[in-house]
């Protein structure tokens, strides 16, 4: 069962890059953003997360946890790190954990075969470890500035 805008997000502890661990139990306290993006490197998935990246200082003022998330290995988060200088960590969930959490795996098609990956799709959770605000079918270009701003509204409603 998917989590809905308004309920608490059960705990999850997965891989992130920089070799550690993301528990979202010990983010209380601070808004998180969970972006989903379907491939590392690539086009879509790379606007995206220079967006994120450009932005980065803005959420951290707000306060903010920002955390890329995909399939991908951990090599594989290193190395999209490491080409774009990604300053936030990005979660390995090889195992759809999150995916499923969230209910962010589609059936799409790709070079004409039915295939299942992530649609694009970002939360916002608040504080207290509640999902506050959801994008699904996202455009990456411009999603950041969006996202940025209900984070500043949500410090706004909290102060």
């Amino acid at each position: 069962m998917a989590v809905c805008v308004g309920e608490s997000v059960p705990d999850f502890k997965l891989p992130v890059t920089q070799n550690k661990m993301v528990l979202l139990s010990a983010l209380r306290g601070y808004p998180v953003v969970l972006y989903f993006y379907p491939k590392d490197d690539t086009p879509g998935c790379t606007v995206e997360a220079q967006e994120f990246r450009d932005s980065y200082e803005d959420f951290k003022a707000a306060g903010c946890v920002v955390l890329g998330v995909s399939r991908d290995s951990i090599s594989s988060h290193e190395k999209f790190c490491s080409k774009y200088n990604l300053p936030f960590p990005l979660v390995s969930d090889t195992e759809a954990e999150l995916c499923q959490m969230f209910d962010v795996i589609r059936t799409k098609m790709m070079y004409g075969r039915e295939t299942q990956g992530i649609e694009r799709s970002t939360f916002l959770i608040d504080r207290n470890g509640v999902l506050h605000k959801e994008w699904r079918k996202v455009k990456a270009e411009g999603h950041a500035e969006q996202v940025l701003f209900a984070v500043q509204e949500l410090n706004k409603a909290s102060a």
